[in-house]
């Protein structure tokens, strides 16, 4: 067991590994680049809307346990919120057509045999369609495995990949897809109830990390870039911020929990995915009409999903790059028309926000997946975590947890071996590579 560990990186990940191995007793030194923690899971406030937002409108289901047993340990889940059963709305704002899809509440997936709860138009034949996604390996195209196309694909499975993915579907790995439909369709209603952080991301699931982490011991050390990493032999020995250095003993470990660019920076040799896809987000300051469904699925328009908060409607938009050189007056002006149609109100346009994640997600297709590398590093004493790493899932919240805690589980084994990896991230003895 590690003396000390040093976790580089702030964000869900990072400080889902710190929460774990403080737990355990150990004594965890955060550091992190920027001046806020949450990495790209985080709120601000915003001053056009006059509102605390989130970059961005991060769904968790009942079903992700890991994120669950993150926010049990800070003590907030609570904060996570949502309906009682699995029941998603949806309106085609082509057609006005709505209805709604009802998973139900057990441990299988028994509503695709009932006409009423499963997607209108829609057979079981064509569920049953779906079935060899759930064995596709992850060198597979989601395009070449099941249909896409058709009343289901429409209106039910493309909306679902593509928030999960972040690409458009046919071109995304049915490997990973496959995972995100045994772990939600597939399960059951029980693992498909949808779940928002109450009082936004960073009071939920990042402010209450830190200042547990802080009762503990060391601060998490903002605005702390590490700049420079040493070697000695097949251990990492010491953390270079600039002006500040510090020795990591033979005793310690280290898990860098920073985006892939970065980290492969920092470890030349590294293999990480190389391409990316931006989510959009807005936000307009408009008091939602009573009754008003608190995610909506949309289909046949820009908008995909629309979240109905106290003063605000927020909006989610996968596979956002071809938007992302619209004026932005242009673009908000489209999402608005949406949102009307969608959400059955009228109005001049509000004050808003739109928030551009420009880097939100690796791509998740087979190419950039198999670029994904493991946990284990060439250095002994090395562990990698984040979304981006080979988790099994596309980059997600359940994702981010479930690698902080496998690295954290790695740094607390008595049984470090570099032989465990199949991707080795080299640093010569002695020499420093700068970001």
């Amino acid at each position: 067991m590690p003396k000390n560990v040093h976790i580089i990186g702030a964000g869900i990940s990072g400080l889902s590994a710190a929460v774990q191995l403080s737990n355990a007793g150990l004594p965890v030194h955060v550091y992190e680049a920027t001046q806020q923690a949450g990495g790209r899971c985080r709120s601000f406030f915003d001053s056009a809307t006059n509102l605390t937002i989130d970059n961005g409108n991060h769904l968790v289901l009942s079903g992700n346990q890991y994120v669950r047993n993150y926010a049990r340990a800070i003590g907030t889940e609570s904060g996570l919120v949502g309906p009682t059963s699995a029941k998603f709305p949806f309106v085609d704002i082509s057609t006005v057509q709505r209805w709604q899809v009802d998973l139900g509440g057990g441990r299988l997936p028994t509503w695709v045999f009932d006409k009423a709860r499963r997607v209108p138009d829609t057979r079981l034949w064509d569920y049953l369609k779906l079935a060899p996604i759930l064995w596709a390996g992850a060198d597979e195209l989601v395009g070449n495995t099941i249909p896409c196309n058709g009343t289901l694909y429409r209106r039910l499975v493309r909306p679902l990949l593509l928030a999960a993915l972040n690409c458009d579907p046919p071109e995304g790995s049915a490997g990973l897809a496959g995972a995100i439909v045994r772990e939600t369709l597939l399960a059951g209603g029980e693992a498909c109830r949808p779940l928002v952080a109450r009082d936004g991301l960073s009071a939920v699931l990042v402010e209450p990390a830190v200042k547990l982490l802080e009762r503990r011991g060391p601060t998490v050390r903002l605005s702390h870039k590490l700049r420079k990493l040493a070697k000695s032999g097949e251990i990492i020995s010491e953390l270079d911020f600039g002006d500040d250095k510090i020795a990591v003993g033979p005793d310690d470990a280290v898990i860098l929990a920073v985006p892939p660019r970065a980290a492969a920076t920092l470890l030349p040799g590294l293999k990480t995915p190389t391409e990316f896809r931006a989510v959009v987000n807005a936000h307009f300051r408009f008091d939602p009409p009573a009754g008003a469904d608190p995610i909506l699925g949309v289909v046949g328009g820009l908008v995909e999903w629309l979240f109905a908060y106290p003063q605000r409607f927020s909006v989610t938009i996968s596979n956002g790059d071809r938007l992302l050189d619209i004026p932005r007056e242009e673009l908000v002006r489209a999402i608005w028309r949406d949102v009307c149609e969608a959400g059955g109100i009228s109005g001049e346009l509000p004050p808003w926000q739109i928030v551009c994640e420009r880097r939100a997600t690796f791509e998740a297709t087979p190419e950039q997946n198999a670029l994904r590398p493991g946990p284990v590093t060439g250095c002994k004493n090395l562990f990698l975590a984040g979304d981006w790493t080979a988790t099994g899932l596309p980059a997600t919240i359940e994702g981010s947890v479930r690698s902080g805690n496998r690295a954290a589980d790695l740094a607390l084994s008595d049984k470090h071996s570099i032989g465990k990896s199949t991707r080795f991230c080299t640093l010569p003895n002695t020499q420093e590579v700068s970001e």
